[in-house]
């Protein structure tokens, strides 16, 4: 009885004495995701690699804004946001103690402003995103002045870049075309 008693001062605590002393977390820790809003660029990678749909993204034409939303309650830390993210505007940090008195804390969300097209007017790309794809030209060697000059084609929506494209259908004359033999 002496013996066992003697081991297990020897020992010492086996527990840790976390709620009243910091637990610490080892080096690479997936704990809550911190979101940064003046990095972020609004693409939305990150909330196509969620496995969890904890992340989503809604964009509203009418007001001309696109909204990021994090739902901490749908999280599963797999850092895949992270991994995404060109802008590393979203980290997960070593905090892990999430819980809240309301379910609205549970959400984070940042509203971004989105670029009316040049030619329709219609709001299509977040502000910030247009100028990263242009800082990403000028980061790879492309004269400042010759991607500024882009910048009216970077202002313009899809659809109409795709009808300044296509020749007037009008002016077009299809017909078919044959070989020597009369076959196709």
């Amino acid at each position: 009885m002496f013996k066992l008693l003697k081991t297990v001062i020897k020992t010492g605590e086996a527990t840790v004495r976390y709620p009243f002393a910091p637990l610490p977390v080892s080096p690479g820790f997936r704990g809550k995701p911190e979101y940064d809003p003046t990095q972020c660029i609004a693409c939305g990678a990150c909330t196509i690699a969620c496995p969890a749909n904890a992340l989503s993204m809604a964009t509203d034409v009418e007001q001309g804004t696109r909204t990021w939303e994090l739902f901490l309650g749908r999280c599963i830390f797999c850092a895949r946001c992270e991994e995404v993210c060109p802008t590393r505007a979203i980290a997960l940090s070593p905090e892990f103690e999430l819980a809240v008195g309301n379910k609205a804390d549970l959400y984070q969300r940042a509203t971004f402003t989105l670029t009316a097209c040049r030619s329709c007017q219609r709001p299509f790309a977040p502000s910030k995103e247009i100028d990263y794809a242009m800082a990403l030209l000028v980061h790879s060697g492309l004269e400042a002045d010759a991607v500024a000059e882009q910048r009216a084609h970077f202002e313009t929506c899809p659809e109409c870049k795709r009808h300044q494209s296509i020749p007037d259908s009008d002016k077009l004359t299809l017909g078919q075309t044959t070989t020597k033999g009369g076959a196709l």
